[in-house]
């Protein structure tokens, strides 16, 4: 994409971009059906005139602004190259993500393009990759370090962006098997109180782990790995008195593991071994006195060598946008009553009052 410099017009102290956008870019991938891209641009900067001739785009404005939409359709050109469509939610990021790196909120030098573009896995048609920076502060701490916790609210990716990194790590033949565990402690229920087999109780708990695989792999697949013990979905409890080596191993909502199951967790690792714990400590279903292993261990292990928090929060949430604003209404509920996810801290949550549970 070629630009001209932007220039002040001195009559109404204001800045002018212009942005050619290169043949081999159709304009519609670049504003979008119905120019559906560019009214997400015109949104975020209201007070600036964006206009489209042919493939000349024009922005007039405030400098600063016209600085950063040129960054916006820069961006976007780099993402395009690379065969990847951009998409509302997309182009929100990078918006978000340039304005706060303008701002100075952000610390680090990562670009939306860099953010946008790392491939994890690709699996029956579809590219698992992350969509926030913080998403991908967390796929690159994965690669650099032995230990990772996963914090933050539903709809964040802890989980699944842990599982595509699994599965990453077995087809490139640096572990030997996944190792895929959740404590079985759900909203206040025992499984003594479940009707079925062992079985029959235990499966509700995994099956968000199942439906993930199902993601990443081809199903048929999956009975035959898991067979041969190349996958184990199990309860956490089947991990005490074990050593796991060449495994990538991931405890998924942590938050409901007790301070010694936790203990007794992290102590299962082997040589060539890979952990990913994952869990929202603002949903903990433990019964009323029982610590979260989740948050002691943060005051346990944070700072220790080989061992990486990434944190999450509600700017994170690629699910349905209202996900992130129920998040946000929650703390900000919280920070003004005194309470725990909407409830008196210490005391035990309401069916009616506990956000929807997710990964």
């Amino acid at each position: 994409m070629t630009q001209t410099p932007t220039a002040r017009t001195p009559a109404q102290e204001q800045a002018k971009a212009q942005i050619t956008v290169p043949a081999q870019h159709p304009m519609v991938t670049v504003l979008g059906s119905g120019d559906s891209l560019l009214r997400v641009i015109e949104k975020a900067f209201p007070a600036a005139d964006i206009h489209v001739r042919g493939n000349e785009i024009s922005a007039v404005g405030d400098a600063a602004e016209v600085a950063l939409i040129q960054r916006v359709f820069d961006e976007m050109m780099l993402v395009l190259r690379t065969g990847q469509p951009m998409t509302e939610d997309a182009v929100e990021r990078s918006i978000a993500m340039l304005k706060a790196s303008e701002a100075g909120t952000s610390d680090g030098q990562e670009t939306p393009a860099q953010v946008l573009t790392q491939n994890i896995l690709s699996s029956r048609g579809r590219t698992i990759r992350p969509k926030t920076l913080n998403q991908k502060r967390y796929v690159d701490a994965i690669d650099k370090h032995t230990i990772v916790f996963g914090i933050g609210p539903a709809g964040t990716g802890k989980t699944y962006l842990a599982m595509a990194k699994a599965v990453q790590a077995l087809q490139s033949k640096q572990v030997n098997r996944i190792i895929l565990t959740r404590p079985a402690v759900e909203a206040g229920e025992r499984l003594g109180f479940l009707p079925g087999t062992l079985y029959e109780k235990i499966d509700p708990y995994l099956r968000p782990l199942y439906d993930a695989l199902h993601d990443m792999l081809d199903p048929d697949s999956i009975p035959r790995l898991m067979a041969a013990g190349t996958i184990e979905v199990a309860p956490l409890a089947y991990m005490r008195g074990r050593t796991l080596n060449d495994a990538f191993i991931i405890l998924d909502e942590a938050q409901n593991t007790s301070p010694e199951q936790m203990k007794m967790f992290l102590t299962r690792l082997g040589f060539d071994s890979k952990i990913v714990i994952t869990g929202d400590v603002t949903q903990v279903d433990l019964p009323t006195g029982t610590k979260s292993g989740l948050r002691q261990v943060q005051d346990i292990l944070e700072g220790l060598d080989d061992v990486h928090f990434s944190r999450l929060s509600s700017h994170d949430v690629v699910r349905h946008k209202l996900v992130g604003r129920i998040v946000d209404a929650y703390e900000e509920y919280d920070s003004r009553h005194g309470t725990e996810n909407g409830t008196h801290k210490g005391g035990r949550a309401r069916t009616g009052a506990k956000a929807t549970k997710g990964k």
